[in-house]
């Protein structure tokens, strides 16, 4: 497939890289344009209010590559208007001023961590570029990467440089991302107005089985501090308390029993 990469957590991701090299060894045709700096929590957030830079960089990724100074969103907006228009694949690979084929899909991710439940949903950059995907048409998928407390720690301690560990879990998670990327979407039709979220547990083995989910209900209140000295709030990471139903299988559920969680948000179904 013909698809665009992006995510929030920065074009200098690890488990960006990961997933480039899992996709172009399953054969897919890729261009990457992803933000300059990493944009969590930002949603489906479009930087109105500031000029956005794009750039064309070499990541080492093989394939086109872009870095754009703005959040998830506005990557795939300006790649799809802008970027990818400069671009065709002739068989020996991209040339300058062609018309392009098609985007046959958006990917975003792997995001390092989660993005389950309702209370996280709405506020991932990954999901929200993939939104951005849907928004033009264009089948869209997101996947993250569950870690323990300790193992974000960890990362983020390393300056993003996974442990031998955690790269061989993430090695195992992007093989998987490969295999269901044409799988669903492929089956998704164009101007569907859903996204698929994937989550894969920590850790994840090559016989994981994928279930299908829905968003767990999360409460999440006080994500932010009291006032400091200096006058200020600083936010505070919660997993927030889970008041899900039984049933159906949620996400969280799905990811604490060691599975890979499906979701499909249709976002056709709000307000209906």
């Amino acid at each position: 497939m013909r698809l665009l990469l992006t995510n929030d957590d920065g074009i200098d991701s690890v488990f960006l890289g990961e997933l480039v090299t899992a996709l172009r060894h399953a054969g897919h045709t890729l261009a990457v344009v992803a933000p300059k700096h990493e944009q969590s929590w930002i949603g489906a957030a479009k930087s109105r209010h500031r000029p956005v830079t794009s750039e064309r960089v070499d990541r080492g990724f093989g394939c086109p590559t872009w870095v754009v100074n703005g959040t998830p969103s506005d990557c795939v907006n300006i790649a799809i208007a802008h970027l990818l228009p400069q671009l065709t694949d002739t068989g020996s690979g991209p040339i300058e001023g062609a018309r392009p084929e098609p985007v046959e899909g958006v990917v975003s991710g792997v995001n390092i961590g989660l993005n389950a439940t309702l209370g996280f949903i709405l506020a991932s950059g990954t999901i929200g570029g993939a939104w951005e995907g849907a928004l033009h048409g264009i089948p869209a998928i997101a996947f993250s990467q569950d870690l323990d407390f300790e193992a974000f720690d960890r990362l983020k301690t390393a300056g993003g440089i996974p442990s031998p560990e955690l790269l061989a879990n993430l090695r195992i998670s992007v093989q998987h991302a490969a295999r269901l990327v044409p799988e669903l979407l492929g089956a998704t039709a164009p101007r569907s107005f859903v996204v698929h979220n994937l989550n894969f547990p920590d850790p994840c083995r090559p016989d994981t089985p994928v279930h299908r989910t829905v968003p767990a209900r999360v409460v999440v209140p006080g994500l932010f501090s009291p006032l400091q000295d200096d006058g200020t709030h600083r936010f505070v990471f919660k997993q927030g308390e889970d008041v899900s139903p039984g049933e159906p299988l949620t996400d969280r559920a799905a990811l604490t029993n060691g599975w890979i969680s499906h979701s499909l948000l249709d976002y056709r179904k709000l307000g209906y």
